[in-house]
C-alpha cells in the first residue's frame, strides 16, 4: 500500500458484510468511501458517504465521476449485492434485471473504470464479492447464482490487466451470512446462529486479500461445501433443494 493516507472504497458499505469491512478497514489507516443507497446507522467514523442505486444505469453513470474523483484507492471491496428468492416464474422480470444489475453489471463498470481512470493505486487490491452458490447448484434464487457466477467469471478475467497496474483481484465466496437481507431471503425456519457473522467473514476475506490470495472461501465448513459441489453437483443441488427451495416462505 501507498501513501500514508490509504483510501478504501467499499460498496454495498451501509449494512450487512460491507459495514463489516468497513469496520475492519478503519482501523488499518484507511478512509473509507462508502457507495450504497442508504447512509450508513450510524455513520461509519472515516467514512465518507456516495449515495447511488445500483440497480440504476444512469445513476451509477452520473456518480461515477465523483467515486473516481475520490481515489485514487488502495483497496476496492465489491461488495453490494441483493437477492431474490422464489419460484422463478413468480418472480418479476424488472426483479430479476435489478439483481444482474447490482450483483453483476456494476462492479463489473465500476471496476472498469477505475482501471481505465488509474484511480488505483499501484499495490492496491481489489475484493470482488461472488458467493458459495458459485461451487452448488441454488435452486429457488437461480437470477442471484447467475448473477454471482459471472461476477466470479469476469473478475478472474480481469485479473491480468489488473496486474498490470499492480492490482491485485481475490474473489471471495462467503456462504450464509447473519445479516438482515440474508434473514428476509431465508427459508421458513432457518436457523440464523448457523449462519456465519458478518464481522468474521470479513476479517477472513481482509487476510486472504492482503496475502495477495487470488481466491478466499471463509470458514471451514463453507471450503467443505464448495468441494462437495465441485465432486457431487447433482446431490449437494438436490440437498440444496431440500433445504431452502422447498422451505421458501410463499
Amino acid at each position: 500500500m501507498s501513501g500514508t493516507v490509504k483510501r478504501a472504497l467499499v460498496t454495498g458499505g451501509s449494512a450487512g458484510l460491507g459495514a463489516a469491512f468497513a469496520r475492519r478497514l478503519a482501523p488499518g489507516g484507511f478512509d473509507i468511501v462508502i457507495l450504497d443507497r442508504h447512509q450508513p446507522r450510524p455513520a461509519e467514523p472515516h467514512a465518507d458517504f456516495l449515495q447511488c442505486d445500483l440497480a440504476s444505469r444512469s445513476e451509477l453513470d452520473r456518480t461515477l465521476p465523483e467515486l473516481i474523483a475520490a481515489g485514487p484507492y488502495d483497496a476496492v471491496i465489491l461488495n453490494a449485492g441483493i437477492s431474490a428468492t422464489g419460484r422463478f416464474e413468480a418472480i418479476s422480470a424488472q426483479t430479476h434485471i435489478d439483481v444482474l444489475r447490482v450483483n453483476t453489471e456494476a462492479p463489473m463498470v465500476i471496476a472498469a473504470r477505475l482501471l481505465e481512470a488509474g484511480a488505483l493505486n499501484p499495490g492496491a487490491m481489489m475484493v470482488f464479492v461472488s458467493s458459495l452458490s458459485h461451487f452448488t447448484g441454488y435452486p429457488g434464487a437461480a437470477s442471484y447464482a447467475a448473477s454471482k457466477d459471472a461476477l466470479a467469471v469476469y473478475a478472474r478475467s480481469l485479473r491480468k490487466v489488473a496486474r498490470s497496474c499492480g492490482v491485485t483481484i481475490t474473489v471471495a465466496f462467503p456462504g450464509p451470512l447473519r445479516t438482515d437481507h440474508a434473514e428476509m431471503h431465508s427459508p421458513e425456519g432457518a436457523d440464523a446462529g448457523k449462519r456465519m457473522d458478518p464481522d468474521l467473514a470479513a476479517g477472513l476475506i481482509m487476510g486472504d486479500a492482503l496475502a495477495g490470495r487470488k481466491h478466499s472461501i471463509p470458514g471451514r465448513g463453507n471450503r467443505l461445501v464448495a468441494i462437495a459441489g465441485r465432486v457431487m453437483p447433482k446431490s449437494m443441488t438436490a440437498l440444496m433443494r431440500r433445504l431452502v427451495y422447498q422451505r421458501l416462505r410463499p
